[in-house]
């Protein structure tokens, strides 16, 4: 009987220990996923109408120069959707949402991870909050990686 308890005893022990150190090892990789891409954004200011905006994005945890993803801009005026207004890709390719190709800029600083969005000749119809978002190149427009912090811009 005491070798069936201390086998039985041993049995629990082993099988708590591997739960305990899979289970640690899991979330520990799963929280360094999660917590690898960071996006700051800087340069936002109260700005008047006919007036340029340069907003910065910095990344880190990935690459701006890595096939797998695009830098763009999402903005959301007051109290309406979300409106996609362009992106860079890792090889420098821009699009832009049809209407702001002449108002519109965005470029990036590899050296410095920055992600460049210019406005030019602002109007009322730019206040808004914006985003700098990451996007898996192949995949859609709502799989965008957002930011804790937007940017709000008023006019």
């Amino acid at each position: 009987m005491p070798a069936i308890q201390l086998l039985f005893c041993l049995y629990i022990c082993v099988h708590f220990f591997l739960i305990y150190y899979f289970s640690v090892f899991f979330l520990t990789s799963l929280a360094g996923v999660c917590s690898q891409v960071t996006i700051i954004e800087s340069g936002g200011d109260v700005k008047k109408p006919g007036e340029t905006l340069r907003l910065i994005c910095t990344v880190s945890g990935f690459s701006i120069t890595d096939i797998k993803y695009a830098v763009g801009w999402i903005r959301q005026p007051s109290e309406k959707n979300l409106e996609w207004i362009g992106e860079i890709w890792y090889d420098g390719s821009t699009y832009y949402k049809s209407g702001f190709q002449n108002q519109i800029s965005i470029s990036k600083d590899i050296s410095k991870s920055q992600v460049i969005l210019q406005l030019n000749s602002l109007k009322t119809e730019d206040t808004a909050v914006y985003y700098c978002t990451r996007r898996t190149v192949g995949k859609s427009l709502t799989d965008y990686f957002f930011p804790s912090y937007p940017h709000r811009v008023w006019r």
